[in-house]
């Protein structure tokens, strides 16, 4: 029984364990009004898109989820 078998269930905790990105993804599609995706694609190479137009507010998301990283990782 495992996630290829459809009978996972996401339990929305933070773990520290990379999880397969359709995962990520799946359980971010009907949460988010915005979205700023960063990554690392097949060649390795950064990929960034962004549904945001205004680059200042992507800085802005990113700096508070620079924030939320640094609180986390204090605990």
């Amino acid at each position: 029984m495992g996630e290829e078998d459809g009978k996972v269930i996401p339990i929305g905790t933070i773990t520290k364990l990379d999880l397969p990105v359709e995962r990520v993804l799946e359980a971010a599609k009907f949460k988010l009004n915005d979205v700023v995706i960063i990554g690392w694609d097949v060649n390795n190479e950064l990929y960034t898109a962004s549904s945001i137009a205004d680059g200042a507010e992507v800085l802005w998301l990113l700096r508070k989820c620079e924030q939320r990283l640094m609180e986390i990782a204090d605990e």
